[in-house]
């Protein structure tokens, strides 16, 4: 045996590498999680916890969940409802302010559920005030009447237009639940077939719906042929089988999209219950237009999508599931959590969709034979008030933390009352959605590599953890915000508009998003804290002086750099916030848990009132964050478009080299220029070759940054 001698260079090697794996060892188990609840006992609805940190994986636990992000499987393409014609009705009826809110906390990436998949109907669904397609006139086989006038144009577009503004990277998924009833052998909007007669016509039906929803600025993802097109009860409903869907998507649908230039949407067969793969098998098999299957659960097991997938090597999608009035939360959350959420994810889907978003307080509108037990996402009860019910939590538990292009990865749990499903974000984050089935507390072990954390999982609820990079990655706020009390639902606004600092803030009606005076935006400090700053004047919100008793009033001030401007933004769950003042650790509230207008706000020490609860509803939007300005008095600072000869003109405080980036509201860079600026004069910036539209531009110069968005017209 030979023998070595370490050498002092040898040395240094090893107490380095020793070094370097001792650090990254303390760097991974200091890594912290964020856990989300939501128990099935309704006392924590989506509600953030306390952070817990990551330690060296110690000892043994019944209940193990391990997860490697090493071994990945299906690319998720998001979470959501079927916003059906009946929910965009009621939702249409509200006032501007709630139905923007309601909105937001579907559909916004940021401060909402980040629902992000939206499926609807091609013309009538159940859901629907009546039954209904585009064309109504016998025998018109070139579609010479076809138009969505009607309900889909009155109520399903517009709102659709105002989804695609708080989340322009919505996928839009669209089912028919019949065609119109003269294609078919019963002539009736009820079961019945699609006429051999009628595939070419049906076909150019569904490339008109394209064009006409692509005129209204509305790009489908994707289709199924048809929905549940083994039930023939339902109304509208229609048959279809494997046969005849196949004969359906290869001889006209499949080659009528790919001429008319939407080859690119998915067309995604069967739409119906687990209880048969011998069905999605034949025409996955059988066709190269389809892109997989999609399933419901209300017969078979949630297993049937592995079965079609491994059989097939396509794509499958969970696209329905409703939850019943007569449920309990507890049963109906434990149950999808499980099946739906948990169940379908580890089975291969790439979506996962629960039934109606929104419904009045009758389960309407419906058909006459539509479903009558159906509960939507969230109940509509007046023009001013909403109830968020169980299928609002199943989908948040995961669509909140889990965002477009995740990887699923390997998670396992040794307890058959512990379910988990594991996921890796585009940012490298992970999400663990962990649901405990037993009737009391579980403390779980979560083990990642060689680091392992202990956590408390309540009975029958669920817990979403989330760490790594980006995370949290949920509390950022892009844009303007409407900041909305809980106990009046009036506004954080700045009296009679006042344009100096000290001006009062107080609490008023908004509408329509109101004026400048009552939109707010969130400017990071840098250390987990924000600045809340009006659109009006562009200063800070703080208190009256450095005082830290309850009772001091709240201020619209020029800025000082001091921890009065500052303030901690913290989740209550349900879509409301604690709004906290670093100086003082007061919280904003409303005087004298007053519900009138003009009332002061002021800080007191929190207590849970509602008078200290608040809803941040974004009035305006940006895609992508593209970098905050300092905290600073902008006022100097200047951008507009000369129309004339289409340059951009700046103007900043200080002089030297910069740069100047200009986004698309989507988040993509269109032109990076460096610039010199020199005080006093305005700096241009050519934009002759970008197109007309909406621009984020963000201007670097010696000292900071700045952004503004500009309309080329």
């Amino acid at each position: 045996m030979k023998k070595t001698t370490q050498t002092p260079k040898n040395r240094m090697k090893f107490t380095l590498i020793m070094f370097f794996i001792i650090m990254t060892s303390f760097i991974t188990n200091a890594q912290t999680v964020t856990p989300w609840i939501t128990s099935g006992d309704q006392t924590k609805l989506l509600q953030q916890q306390g952070t817990v940190n990551f330690g060296t994986n110690s000892g043994t636990n019944p209940s193990t969940v391990t997860i490697n992000a090493g071994i990945t499987y299906q690319t998720m393409d998001g979470f959501g409802y079927t916003l059906t014609e009946g929910s965009c009705e009621v939702i249409s009826g509200m006032a501007a302010t709630q139905q923007n809110q309601l909105l937001n906390d579907l559909y916004n990436p940021t401060i909402g559920l980040n629902a992000n998949v939206v499926r609807i109907s091609i013309a009538a669904s159940d859901l629907s005030s009546s039954s209904y397609s585009y064309n109504e006139t016998s025998g018109d086989v070139n579609m010479n009447n076809f138009s969505l006038n009607g309900p889909d144009l009155t109520y399903l577009v517009p709102i659709l237009k105002k989804i695609l503004l708080i989340n322009p990277n919505i996928k839009i998924l669209a089912t028919p639940w019949s065609a119109p009833r003269w294609m078919k052998t019963n002539n009736s909007c009820i079961g019945g077939s699609l006429q051999t007669q009628y595939y070419a016509a049906y076909a150019r039906y569904f490339v008109k719906y394209f064009a006409a929803m692509q005129a209204q600025g509305i790009s489908i993802w994707g289709i199924t042929p048809q929905n549940e097109p083994e039930n023939p009860n339902n109304e509208p409903s229609m048959l279809m089988n494997s046969t005849e869907q196949k004969n359906f998507i290869n001889n006209q649908l499949g080659p009528q999209m790919a001429t008319a230039g939407y080859g690119n949407i998915k067309i995604i067969a069967f739409d119906h219950n687990c209880d048969n793969t011998a069905y999605p098998i034949d025409v996955l098999n059988n066709s190269g237009y389809v892109d997989g299957a999609a399933f419901h659960l209300y017969l078979g097991n949630i297993s049937a999508m592995s079965t079609v997938r491994n059989a097939t090597n396509k794509n499958v999608y969970f696209t329905e599931q409703y939850t019943g009035s007569g449920g309990s939360f507890s049963g109906d959350f434990g149950w999808h959590m499980q099946n739906v959420v948990i169940g379908s994810t580890n089975n291969w889907a790439k979506t996962v969709l629960e039934w109606n978003a929104a419904n009045n307080s009758s389960l309407g509108p419906r058909t006459p034979g539509g479903c009558n037990t159906c509960l939507g996402a969230i109940t509509v009860n007046n023009s001013t008030s909403y109830t968020k019910n169980v299928a609002y939590y199943i989908i948040g538990q995961i669509s909140k933390f889990v965002k477009p292009g995740a990887l699923r990865i390997s998670s396992s749990s040794t307890s058959d009352t512990i379910f988990s499903a594991g996921f890796k974000n585009p940012d490298g984050s992970i999400a663990l959605v962990v649901y405990n089935s037993g009737g009391s507390a579980n403390t779980i072990k979560v083990v990642s590599g060689s680091s392992a954390f202990n956590y408390s999982v309540p009975a029958s609820s669920a817990v979403t953890f989330n760490w790594g990079a980006g995370n949290p990655p949920v509390e950022t706020f892009p844009g303007y915000y409407n900041i909305i009390s809980r106990n009046s639902n009036k506004g954080l606004d700045v009296a009679d508009n006042s344009t100096t600092s000290g001006g009062r803030i107080q609490q008023y009606d908004v509408t329509g998003g109101g004026g400048n005076n009552q939109r707010w935006k969130f400017v990071p400090d840098g250390s987990g804290n924000f600045y809340i700053i009006v659109k009006s004047t562009g200063m800070y919100l703080a208190t009256e002086n450095n005082s830290t008793a309850d009772g001091i009033k709240v201020q619209q001030k020029t800025f000082s750099a001091s921890n009065e401007f500052k303030w901690t933004v913290t989740s209550l769950g349900g879509g409301y916030y604690k709004i906290i003042n670093v100086n003082s650790g007061k919280s904003l509230d409303v005087e004298n848990v007053s519900t009138a207008n003009g009332a002061n706000i002021q800080v007191w020490s929190y207590t849970g009132g509602l008078n200290q609860q608040w809803q941040l509803v974004q009035v305006e939007s940006t895609a992508k964050k593209v970098g905050a300005a300092e905290p600073a008095n902008t006022s100097d600072f200047s951008l507009y478009i000369n129309s004339t000869n289409d340059y951009l003109k700046i103007n900043t405080p200080n002089s030297g080299s910069g740069q100047v980036e200009i986004y698309s509201v989507t988040g993509q860079n269109v032109l990076k220029r460096s610039v010199e600026f020199v005080n006093g004069n305005e700096a241009e910036v050519e934009i002759s070759k970008l197109p007309k539209g909406l621009y984020v531009v963000k201007v670097n110069d010696s000292k900071r940054s700045y952004s503004k968005k500009v309309m080329k017209q």
